[in-house]
């Protein structure tokens, strides 16, 4: 049945699902050179939009998503053939060619059939099983049966450490992968690494009047339950991580005012999910720097080569996120490429960022093939690093992996050791994830964190473009490192509170005021939320504490009963070139009003702080559900620019069809 269902799609695909109306050819006037697409997506069924679809071209390799009348365009085509890919969470991907003449406009009518979860998982899992298969076949045969080739990890006329190439039409440079025997045998689900997260309960302020923690920026975890959404499978509750959900977004958040380099903006309403609660969000904002204003950049591309990153979703894919970084280099740049695979070597020494050629010369002609020597790669990227190393500017590894490393030093606790040495000399860390089946977040989660850099998953070539493109200015440009924030309530109006995710960001209140703790950096135009839900003094709500105590006094100062504030948000940070940090500090006032009368800002995140809750389901989500985070997601998006909220809804209805057929299914079996 499952062969009969894919083989029906892909006929749906081919002759039915897509068509394309072609405009005349008409000459744009005041347009850029080379010819315009402009296009819509629309549903099989009914003909809507679709909006927050990923339209994706080659071999331009650009990428958009429809607005929320599902379209799309691109200017300054060159002419000839271009496919575009469309794909959207709950619908069958299709793909469609359109010949570009050398200016003018053509039209496209790009269509959508929504799928079943089911249907959605067989289709998606025949197609990908074979790749997974095939990527964990090289992996054995590799560990298994070593070969003076595989070793090195090089083909002829490649010398470690250098980037003298001869030409080879069969093999290029690179990694040759391993042929996969013919029987296919099917992955294990299971050898995703994901830390275990422990929800914070509410803490009586009587107890605990201080909440302290590290920054986070990161927003992998939205992507990375993307891709399970959109493979027709909810992810695993370790995989969600309520903050970097949230805080995959932007907000309306104002620029910094003076020296500071950010600043920091607070909201309360009522709690959605539990009215009889209030909830504070606490938004920080990076001052925004202009990409032509952004420092000299010595960028060192780790790329994990092994056999486990053979697949499309994997190399390939990080070939052309690498690519569209590569585009935005300027002059005075400068790029080197290191692999890694049974061992590791330069590939391209330090390149000035003007020589495009070269650097994506040795981007296209990497494959895959080999075990995972992870910790020599870093090595060896330090080394580069730092013999290229930019004094004032911004000195930085991107490791681009899978995270599966499988030779040499391996664990998680090794790593972290080598990775906080190597920060001290001033090349910080950015860890791009790639891929499925053996995908390791834990791992990525702690190189990024203690290599004062960032981690972020690339699911598609317009996440790799959101991260690499628009993003890029943050994570070249740390405007404040170890930026910490602790929270102390005021207990004359908070009887308890909780923290919204951020469990592996926690701090111990002492560690606040300790310059030698570490903690997260801020980069130019990041922004971080964060949300408390707070028990107001007056509710009779039983919450757990220590027992009263004896010698410890209970009654509130006096400037708690006067001041009328909730509580006192204290920032501690330290510029990018100083070991000694400054303070911060902000009162929160609670004025009582709704949460259908706050800023389109705040019920947004909220509702994506829900889903987050529904998704892991938590125990504190009340009476959240997904039919309500859809409502208030649809009312709260804005001007949305890029779509991105728009993507946000169709998750959560996509969320919102598994969650059903995964409960129909727990009622069907016997």
């Amino acid at each position: 049945m499952a062969t009969r269902n894919a083989a029906g799609s892909k006929f749906a695909v081919a002759f039915g699902v897509v068509w394309l109306l072609v405009a005349g050819w008409a000459y744009a006037q005041g347009k850029a050179a080379g010819a315009q697409l402009t296009g819509v997506v629309v549903e099989a069924a009914g003909g809507a939009a679709v909006s927050g679809a990923e339209v994706a071209l080659s071999p331009s390799a650009r990428s958009a998503r429809t607005d929320a009348k599902g379209r799309f365009v691109f200017d300054a085509l060159p002419a000839g053939v271009q496919t575009a890919r469309v794909s959207h969470a709950g619908f069958q991907p299709t793909a469609a060619k359109v010949t570009m003449p050398a200016s003018g406009v053509v039209s496209v009518r790009l269509v959508l059939t929504r799928v079943a979860p089911q249907t959605a998982k067989l289709a998606e899992g025949a197609a990908k099983g074979v790749a997974k298969a095939e990527s964990e076949s090289r992996v054995r045969r590799s560990a298994s049966k070593p070969s003076a080739r595989m070793s090195y990890g090089y083909g002829a006329g490649m010398a470690m450490g250098s980037a003298s190439v001869a030409p080879q039409a069969s093999m290029g440079m690179g990694y040759r992968a391993v042929p996969a025997p013919p029987a296919a045998v099917p992955l294990p689900k299971d050898r995703e690494g994901y830390d275990a997260i422990d929800e914070q309960s509410f803490l009586a302020v009587a107890d605990q009047p201080l909440s302290t923690l590290s920054i986070d920026v990161d927003a992998a975890a939205y992507s990375n339950v993307r891709r399970f959404l959109t493979n027709g499978e909810l992810p695993p509750k370790d995989a969600v991580r309520i903050e970097e959900l949230v805080n995959y977004f932007s907000y309306d958040y104002p620029d910094p005012q003076g020296d500071a380099p950010f600043a920091v903006v607070t909201e309360v309403a009522d709690a959605p999910w539990n009215p009889a609660h209030r909830l504070v969000r606490v938004g920080i904002q990076g001052r925004r720097v202009d990409a032509k204003n952004l420092p000299p950049a010595n960028l060192v591309f780790l790329v994990d080569v092994s056999g486990s990153m053979s697949s499309e979703d994997k190399l390939p894919l990080l070939v052309k996120s690498l690519s569209m970084l590569t585009a935005q280099l300027r002059d005075q740049d400068r790029v080197s490429i290191v692999v890694y695979a049974g061992a590791a070597g330069v590939v391209l020494p330090p390149t000035p960022g003007s020589d495009k050629t070269a650097i994506l010369s040795a981007l296209a002609r990497l494959q895959a093939g080999g075990s995972t020597a992870g910790a020599e790669g870093l090595q060896l990227a330090y080394e580069t690093a730092q013999k290229a190393f930019l004094k004032g500017g911004a000195n930085r590894v991107i490791l681009c992996t899978d995270g599966d490393f499988n030779v040499g030093v391996s664990s998680d606790g090794e790593l972290v050791r080598m990775i906080e040495e190597k920060r001290a000399s001033g090349v910080y860390l950015t860890v791009l994830g790639f891929g499925q089946g053996n995908y390791q977040d834990a791992k990525m989660q702690k190189l990024a964190d203690k290599g004062n850099g960032n981690h972020a998953y690339i699911d598609s070539a317009l996440e790799a473009h959101k991260v690499l493109v628009g993003q890029m200015g943050g994570t070249l440009l740390t405007i404040a490192k170890d930026v910490k924030i602790q929270v102390e309530f005021n207990p004359v109006l908070v009887k308890g509170y909780r923290l919204l995710g951020y469990e592996n960001r926690m701090l111990a209140a002492r560690d606040f005021d300790d310059d030698k703790k570490d903690a997260g950096e801020l980069g130019a135009g990041h922004s971080v939320t964060a949300f408390y839900e707070i028990v107001p003094a007056n509710s009779a709500e039983p919450l757990k504490g220590a027992d009263r105590l004896k010698y410890q006094a209970a009654a509130p100062t006096q400037a708690a009963l006067q001041s009328g504030e909730l509580m006192t948000v204290k920032l501690r940070y330290k510029p990018p070139t100083s070991d000694e940090s400054k303070l911060l500090s902000q009162t929160v006032v609670d004025q009582g009003g709704k949460f259908q009368n706050a800023s389109e800002d705040f019920r947004f995140a909220a509702a994506v702080a829900a889903w987050g809750l529904i998704l892991r389901d938590s125990p504190f989500k009340g009476t959240a559900t997904l039919r309500a985070v859809e409502e208030t997601a649809r009312a709260s998006l804005g001007p949305d620019t890029h779509a991105w909220r728009h993507d946000f809804v169709g998750l959560v209805a996509r969320s919102s069809d598994l969650s059903t057929a995964h409960d129909t299914a727990k009622v069907a079996t016997p």
